[in-house]
């Protein structure tokens, strides 16, 4: 696990769906041998109005993105901050899907890098929760997300549950990356 590098990512947008809404902000965080040790962080102008209830969960309003980067000037650098290190997110796939889109869209490819979802690690992990939402999982392990719903800060929350969960991992002898991103899909537990 130590031997890898993982760029943790979140996304802020204007809604849930990739085909109708946009990306409003971007953190990712480099983490390898134990520490953070790059960010990629920036505001992104949706070029379209953010709904009220979006500023209201976010904090992220239009007069904060009128004067920054679209989409298509941030994916470029994105894509190179990403390289070829794993995709970790929690609920990866939402993340991950917005910005395969944007990178379609404008660079004409898609992200290959392989994905790994804190949430898929929990829903194994700690079947017993009724949720594994990132809210109530910083609740249970008493992780301090200090302005969640910002990119940057539910980035880092991931982080602490993300070695939360590395360690519980290495109680059951799964050490290897590739061993995680198979253990991710295995079966969920069930409970009684």
């Amino acid at each position: 696990m130590n031997d890898s590098s993982y760029i943790v990512v979140d996304v802020e947008t204007t809604g849930l769906s990739k085909y109708r809404h946009a990306i409003t902000e971007i953190a990712a965080l480099k983490y390898s041998n134990g520490k953070i040790t790059d960010e990629f962080v920036t505001l992104v102008n949706p070029k379209r109005e953010i709904p009220r209830f979006i500023t209201k969960l976010t904090g992220i309003d239009n007069d904060m993105v009128k004067d920054k980067p679209t989409i298509d000037e941030v994916i470029p650098s994105f894509l190179d901050f990403l390289g070829n290190d794993v995709f970790v997110g929690h609920n990866a796939g939402f993340d991950f899907n917005f910005l395969d889109y944007a990178t379609y869209a404008h660079v004409k490819t898609n992200i290959k890098n392989p994905i790994l979802c804190t949430c898929k690690l929990a829903r194994r992990l700690l079947p017993e929760l009724p949720s594994k939402s990132l809210g109530n999982l910083c609740t249970h392990f008493q992780i301090n997300n200090e302005q969640a719903h910002r990119a940057k800060s539910d980035v880092l929350a991931t982080i602490s549950l993300m070695e939360i969960f590395f360690d519980l991992l290495k109680k059951q002898e799964i050490k290897e990356v590739n061993d995680i991103l198979t253990f991710q899909k295995s079966k969920i537990p069930k409970m009684y």
